[in-house]
Formats: structure tokens, C-alpha cells, sequence
């Protein structure tokens, strides 16, 4: 990283914004919802709240519901309601979300391909300690 690509990463934040960007972060790089955002990206377009649980593994519907409400609360993803019974709720990626998924693509392909050696190096401090 060069020099003015760290100058526009250290820019000068009042209080509020460095609370925001770190509450955002915090959200943002969380299991489910990096998981959530990789789902509705590689299915392409809305699905049903039960539908979209089923594909996020290990994922309790309290903890589902919580994601789905920060991601949309980021403006990540969109929520909409349909007026039928029962009520149908499904839920998509937004343009920032599906932006936020290509750029994290490239890591995610890294950790993947790296995997091998995160297992050898846990194996390897389980065995030492």
C-alpha cells in the first residue's frame, strides 16, 4: 500500500463516524452475514425468508431474523412484504450489497485456497499446546 492509498484510509473521523464505521465493520465481517450476502448473491435474485435460512448452515431463526434486520437496516439487502396469506417476506441483495460481495470475493477465495494450511497450522498449535 502506498503512501496515498494509506493517507485515504486514515482520514480524519469525528466520534459518531468512527462508531459507525466500526459498528458497520463489526456487522459487516460477521459469519452470517458475509454468508447471508453470499447466498442471495450467488442465487441472483429475492428469496423467501425460510428459503434463505435453509441455505445459511447452522444459522438459528433468531439469529437469521437479527442479520436480516442489519443487513437491510445497512442498506445491504431490501426486505419486501407481500400482502397475502400467510404473509410472503423475501429479501434481495441492494446495488451496495452485491458491490460489497464482488470486492469480497477475491478474500474469500483466499482463505479457501489456504485452507489446507489453516488446518495444518491448527493441528500443528493443538499438537504443541
Amino acid at each position: 500500500m502506498n503512501s496515498r492509498q494509506r493517507a485515504s484510509v486514515c482520514v480524519p473521523m469525528s466520534d459518531a463516524q468512527e462508531t459507525a464505521l466500526r459498528d458497520i465493520l463489526g456487522q459487516v465481517t460477521g459469519k452470517w452475514s458475509m454468508t447471508t450476502l453470499h447466498v442471495l448473491y450467488v442465487h441472483g435474485g429475492p428469496l423467501r425468508f425460510a428459503r434463505l435460512m435453509e441455505q445459511v448452515v447452522g444459522i438459528t431463526q433468531k439469529m437469521m431474523t437479527q442479520t436480516v434486520r442489519h443487513l437491510e437496516r445497512d442498506g445491504l439487502i431490501s426486505r419486501e412484504v407481500f400482502a397475502q396469506i400467510p404473509p410472503r417476506v423475501e429479501y434481495q441483495l441492494t446495488p451496495s450489497g452485491a458491490e460489497l460481495i464482488e470486492r469480497f470475493l477475491p478474500f474469500w477465495t483466499w482463505i479457501m485456497d489456504k485452507l489446507p494450511e489453516f488446518e495444518a497450522a491448527r493441528q500443528r498449535y493443538q499438537a504443541e499446546h
